[in-house]
């Protein structure tokens, strides 16, 4: 005969008891008997309104999940030939991003004869690094994926 340990609808432990003993007291009190730790030696069950226990269990899920912040990949693109106000802009965006937590991919666009002065872009790239120091730090890069050169910023 299996034997598990109690806990009454009150949350008092009752013990260690026979299963039929307690199906007969969670069905004197009009409640379910509710398997909570399995695992243990020997199980734990608790008397109690599954139902309502059900939808607590999804009211916590959901606080939880609610508290959590999903951490995104903005992209900002940037070419050789942008200028410096736009740059700036772009910068204050990068900077609003990261205070928010998210992470931020700066991705440098060369396109046709710009190839041959990849070096412009670095430059800018380290500078715009030098500007979002105080609250960002590289996480990857500055390197090259084809015609890109990417380099991602997280929050320090």
């Amino acid at each position: 005969m299996r034997e598990v340990r109690l806990i009454d609808d009150q949350g008092n432990q009752v013990g260690v008891v026979p299963t039929v003993e307690a199906l007969q007291s969670a069905y004197e009190v009009g409640l379910d008997l509710v398997e909570v730790a399995p695992t243990a030696r020997p199980p734990v069950c608790r008397i109690l309104d599954f139902g309502k226990y059900k939808y607590e269990l999804k009211k916590k899920a959901a606080v939880s999940k609610k508290k959590q912040h999903v951490v995104q990949v903005k992209e900002l693109r940037l070419k050789p030939k942008t200028e410096e106000h736009d740059r700036m802009t772009k910068m204050k965006h990068a900077r609003k991003f990261i205070e928010q937590g998210d992470k931020v991919l700066l991705s440098m666009n060369f396109r046709g004869r710009e190839m041959a002065h990849i070096d412009i872009g670095r430059k800018i790239l380290e500078g715009v690094a030098q500007q979002l120091a105080d609250i960002a730090k590289i996480e990857r890069g500055p390197m090259m994926d084809g015609r890109r050169m990417l380099v991602m910023f997280t929050k320090k």
